[in-house]
């Protein structure tokens, strides 16, 4: 697997979406990432966050396409849901290593292998844009390439 993933913050799904082809660099503030299925780990991390199971989250739309050109090769925006955004906000550093070690134990169960000490990186980065967003309007989203 070799993909990009920059995760951002946008006004809303409109601006989201309208980077969905060049990604939000230079556009608004991001993380980079890699190598990693950011649909699915969205879907984890709010499961494990909210103590909802994978498929109800998966149910209610989550995490909701914002932008998709529809060719199953090119770039893709989601959005993260406003639950998972109040999760990371309000998540203390030690929520995130729990978080982490239960989302590394899910993949470990399906044979991937992933490092606890990067999970934690990535969502420590994902906590610090969602407590930039705050209570306003704005949200998460993510651009996989």
């Amino acid at each position: 697997m070799s993909t990009i993933i920059k995760f951002f913050v946008a006004p809303d799904h409109d601006a989201a979406a309208a980077v969905v082809e060049v990604g939000p660099d230079g556009v608004f503030e991001s993380l980079t990432f890699g190598n990693f299925d950011a649909e699915e780990a969205l879907i984890e991390w709010e499961s494990i966050f909210t103590g909802q199971t994978f498929e109800d989250v998966v149910a209610a739309g989550v995490p909701e396409v914002v932008a998709d050109p529809g060719d199953d090769e090119g770039p893709v925006v989601l959005a993260a849901s406003r639950a998972l955004q109040d999760a990371l906000t309000g998540a203390e550093e030690q929520r995130l290593v729990e978080v982490s070690r239960l989302w590394v134990a899910e993949w470990s169960a399906d044979g991937e292998v992933f490092d606890e000490g990067i999970a934690v990186w990535i969502l420590s980065g994902l906590a610090g844009l969602a407590r930039a967003i705050g209570q306003k309007p704005e949200g998460l989203y993510c651009w996989m390439a």
